[in-house]
């Protein structure tokens, strides 16, 4: 009877919430409960995939990630580490027996790890102050080569008298006369450089092989271990140049370097290939465009006979690997919006291997992904979609397949809204520009919705079919959601991308309204109901939408442009914009500048608007707000300015402040909405 009992008991505890509990929509907490792969690293063999399974902790409000291994067939999937701390970038020996990764476990110093696959012991091998970058692997398997920074003292002219015992002076004036002194997420830099290092893999003392004044890119080795080939700008000045970079060989016998490219334009990215007798690397020759297509080149690992193979390819080429045939190349490019994993030959002829890949971006639906190959035409890569984060996917030439669903437990007690692809022609001049339609769960057609435009930033970058916690938030709240990729954006093109060279904001403005005017003609959305967001580059378009049309009830503008001028003068790469994005300096064309920035047109604007931007952000400084919200109070518009304290560009530092920025963005659309 007592067991008849307890079972009674057991099923009415447990079948209400198995077989009775009804979906609810998305709340903002449940960013904290959102997971995702990156980094997927498989082993030389094929058979097994190491990746970064990324997480976050409520309570101390911080990322974390952990590793994790799986078979290849999806079998035996099981934590390497463990624990509420940062361990990732893992990296397989060419034998596959061991690995080398960074953690902060021991005692929240990062240092970097080797671990043995058969035991899974593990070493700290550096506690060194900085962080190696760019690890590699020799290939007998003894040594590791990486870059560094190298901190040096910068002499200062201002001379302080000594202050008297026991004085309390403020901290002595700080001396600057670098032209590139503080950046995004970084602050104000300190000085020193990037310098190559080796050590082996017992651990120790690092070896440096350079000490030179300029910054040197991730190294490889070359097939006798005897030599690093490396990028670095050693062009003077290189601080005007910032694009100028070549391929570099160093020997470690005498640390003689010797350069193997020599064009204006970035050369980076070298790859060895199997043989060991050629090198594949990346770049263009450099024409000042504000969006420029990165081609593949081979060359002999001597520098000589460079050739471009990617000529008829007209998409950026990222993430090269060697097919361990040596016939041919993996790569992974973006096309249109999506994610591909694909291989070009010799000859130049690309096949499409895998799409799908992305998910890295959380927040919004950037193209984001990464993938690593075996020698065994074997791919790991993150795998991406409209209904979930980054996944791992594995595939070969002939098939692909998704082996974790980490959010499955999230969602399988949270609705998400549907996304639907969409393509309109522009009202200025006709091009078909590609979008998607995000609808709030529970969706009724026959209903009227408030819409919602949200225009990503960059400018020269790309929305994709990803999952995207911010506009699935705002769904959540009833919006319908237009993303977009405007003229300009990335993956259609070195045209379509150079449309706005020299020319935006423009017409772009022309493509997003067709755009709304597309979803309204559906049906389901009230046209007196329109709202507008956007950040960084979409921020720029947000504030010269609302200069120039009053169609939407509230705009929120995110880490805005607002002044070109004062931009190019104070963001963190001042020799960047004012050399790309425009043809002269702010002084020698003024009128370009004010042309193009919004706060020219903030006597039309009449939408409340609010302005959002970290308080850290070095990339599009929150003066630039400060700026436009004292303009928009001189002009009795409604407005407010929130202000995320510790945040970067990337807002999304901490959990917490991706949370507050879309409470602050639903806060000010749920006060001009109507909900008549």
């Amino acid at each position: 009877m007592k067991h008849l009992v307890k079972t009674a008991l057991l099923l009415f505890v447990i079948l209400p919430f198995s077989y009775g509990q009804v979906k609810s929509n998305l709340e903002l907490i449940d960013i904290f409960n959102m997971e995702y792969v990156s980094d997927p690293q498989i082993s030389p063999d094929g058979s097994r995939i190491i990746y970064v399974r990324n997480f976050k902790d409520v309570m101390t409000d911080k990322n974390l990630s952990n590793l994790w291994i799986v078979n290849f067939d999806g079998s035996n999937n099981r934590p390497l580490t463990i624990g509420n701390h940062n361990n990732f970038y893992p990296r397989w020996s060419r034998d596959g027996k061991k690995i080398i990764f960074k953690s902060n476990m021991a005692d929240e110093k990062m240092k970097l790890y080797m671990m043995w696959m058969d035991t899974k012991e593990t070493l700290p091998l550096t506690n060194t102050t900085e962080v190696p970058n760019n690890v590699t692997w020799s290939y007998d398997d003894k040594t590791l080569a990486f870059n560094m920074f190298v901190p040096k003292k910068h002499e200062s002219i201002v001379k302080m008298p000594s202050k008297p015992e026991g004085a309390k002076w403020n901290t002595p004036p700080i001396y600057i006369d670098d032209m590139t002194y503080r950046g995004d997420g970084q602050g104000y830099l300190k000085s020193g450089n990037i310098q190559l290092f080796t050590l082996p893999i017992e651990g120790g003392t690092p070896r440096q092989l350079t000490f030179s004044k300029f910054d040197h890119g991730g190294p490889i080795w070359s097939k006798n271990n005897a030599s690093l080939y490396f990028n670095a700008n050693f062009h003077k000045p290189e601080e005007i140049e910032p694009l100028d970079g070549e391929i570099y060989q160093i020997s470690l016998e005498n640390g003689i370097i010797r350069p193997l490219t020599n064009r204006y334009g970035p050369d980076n990215n070298p790859v060895l290939s199997p043989s060991g007798t050629k090198i594949a690397y990346l770049g263009f020759d450099d024409k000042y465009q504000g969006y420029q297509i990165t081609n593949l080149y081979i060359m002999n690992a001597d520098g000589t006979n460079s050739e471009l193979i990617s000529q008829d390819f007209d998409r950026s080429i990222q993430n090269v690997n060697w097919s361990n045939d040596g016939k041919s190349l993996y790569f992974q490019y973006t096309d249109k919006g999506d994610d591909k994993l694909a291989n070009i030959t010799l000859a130049g002829k690309v096949s499409v291997i895998t799409e799908n890949l992305g998910g890295l971006s959380l927040g919004r639906p950037y193209n984001a992904a990464s993938y690593s190959a075996s020698n065994s035409n074997k791919f790991a890569y993150t795998l991406g979609g409209t209904e979930h984060p980054s996944d791992l996917g594995a595939a070969d030439l002939k098939s692909s397949k998704r082996l974790t669903a980490l959010n499955d437990d999230l969602f399988s007690f949270r609705n998400l809204g549907d996304v639907e692809e969409i393509w309109w022609e522009s009202s200025f001049d006709k091009r078909k520009i590609q979008g998607w339609i995000v609808t709030p769960p529970n969706f009724d057609p026959s209903k009227k919705y408030p819409m919602i435009l949200e225009i990503h930033g960059g400018p020269f970058l790309s929305y994709g079919s990803v999952y995207t916690a911010e506009i699935q938030a705002f769904a959540a709240a009833g919006y319908v959601v237009l993303y977009a990729n405007p003229r300009g954006s990335t993956s259609y093109g070195e045209e379509f991308g150079n449309l706005i060279h020299h020319d935006y904001p423009n017409h772009d403005y022309d493509d997003l309204m067709s755009g709304v005017d597309a979803v309204i003609k559906k049906g389901f959305v009230d046209d007196k109901n329109l709202f507008v967001t956007g950040g960084s580059g979409g921020g720029v378009l947000t504030a010269w939408i609302v200069g120039k049309t009053d169609r939407f009830k509230a705009a929120v503008v995110a880490k805005p442009v607002i002044n070109w001028y004062s931009f190019v003068l104070y963001a963190d790469n001042v020799q960047f914009f004012s050399k790309y994005w425009f043809d002269k300096k702010p002084w020698e064309d003024p009128d370009s500048y004010i042309k193009r920035s919004p706060l020219s047109y903030v006597g039309n604007v009449t939408t409340p608007t609010m302005l959002l931007t970290g308080e850290q952000d070095f990339r599009t400084p929150i003066a630039e707000s400060e700026q436009f919200y004292a303009a928009l109070k001189l002009e009795n518009v409604e407005t407010a300015m929130v202000r995320i304290p510790g945040a970067s560009h990337g807002i999304a530092n901490r959990p917490s402040n991706l949370i507050g920025k879309l409470a602050s963005i639903l806060a000010w659309f749920e006060k001009y909405r109507d909900t008549e």
